[in-house]
């Protein structure tokens, strides 16, 4: 029997719409998982301005975490077969800047749509630019690169999901030790403008790579501490991940040893406040995943299920096993997902 703890961010949604998304549900198997249990537990983040609750639990789940932020980039780059070795590593993720009148936005590197022909393009075009300033740049995926800065001391940049929607010069290394970061990335940007990669983006009604994204600094080149198996997440995810499933239809290989389980399906539809596809997301997740560890529970394939659930703005955790699951008396709702 295994212990499983199932990762899934955003599936709490946010309050203003929590009561009516939540009697839109019609989803049995996850109001038992929610409601019978031996323990749960809700909080909120003291502070969320550099990286979401679900991303800040995995941190601290993995042994990630240094100066209470993730620190991930170390254990991401050896899941793509790369050596951390000594030194300060940062995760580089291309992104599209939009800029408004009164203030920029980057776009959810989920919409970018980066090929590996045209991210690889782009890695080679920029790799001198960082090796003549002394940082290395290797690739991991087309979203996914890391870059070796050992004096950028003090640039703990925000993780990805944490500046979509937001104003990005609120989250933009100020002070002396960003000049060098902002400098190259300046030289970055001047490049790419003009990059056949973005001519042709651009005459395909794409948008441009016109600038990255740094964060996730490991200083440690830690390891993760705990297994994780992932599917429908982003590549830094994918690179913490001992295994990757295709998709739900693999569910029953990730059950059958311990571990963590992080499922990211919902995390566009709801960064994007797309909620009528939200809803039709969950109710798929029903179907191919809270309906099948219910039965692996009550079946005693499961010994116990830990769920770690998210918003923008909370955490929510809950503790169910196979007895726990016996409690008919208590009434399966969702009314601990508002």
């Amino acid at each position: 029997m295994s212990h499983i703890t199932l990762v899934l961010p955003h599936l709490l949604p946010l309050p203003e719409f929590a009561s009516d998304l939540v009697r839109a549900l019609q989803t049995p198997a996850l109001a038992s998982l929610l409601t019978r249990t031996s323990t749960h537990a809700r909080s909120a983040p003291a502070d969320t301005a550099r990286a979401l609750p679900h991303e800040q639990w995995l941190a601290r789940a993995l042994g990630l975490a240094a100066d209470g932020q993730p620190a991930f980039a170390a254990a991401a780059m050896r899941g793509f077969g790369l050596d951390p070795a000594a030194g300060t590593w940062f995760i580089v993720n291309p992104a599209h800047i939009q800029i408004a009148r009164s203030h920029s936005m980057m776009a959810d590197l989920r919409h970018l749509g980066l090929s590996e022909d045209e991210s690889r393009a782009l890695y080679e075009a920029t790799r001198p630019l960082c090796d003549e300033v002394g940082h290395p740049l290797l690739y991991g995926d087309a979203q996914t690169w890391f870059l070796r800065a050992d004096d950028w001391t003090g640039i703990d940049g925000a993780t990805p999901d944490t500046v979509v929607g937001m104003d990005v010069t609120d989250f933009v290394p100020r002070g002396k030790q960003a000049l060098p970061f902002r400098r190259l990335q300046n030289e970055v940007q001047m490049l790419w403008h003009s990059h056949p990669v973005n001519a042709a983006r651009e005459a395909r009604r794409l948008p441009a790579v016109n600038s990255f994204w740094l964060w996730g600094a490991s200083r440690d080149g830690g390891r993760a501490a705990a297994p994780l198996t992932s599917v429908g997440v982003p590549g830094w995810i994918r690179g913490l991940s001992g295994r990757t499933l295709a998709s739900l239809d693999e569910l029953d290989a990730a059950l059958a040893r311990d571990g963590i389980l992080v499922v990211g399906y919902l995390a566009d539809a709801a960064i994007a406040a797309d909620w009528g596809t939200w809803l039709q997301q969950v109710q798929q997740l029903e179907d191919k995943l809270f309906a099948p560890l219910h039965a692996a529970l009550v079946q005693g394939r499961i010994k116990q299920l830990d769920l770690v659930l998210s918003s923008r703005e909370a955490l929510a955790e809950f503790t169910t096993t196979a007895m726990a699951q016996r409690k008919f008396w208590r009434r399966p709702t969702l009314e601990r997902l508002t």
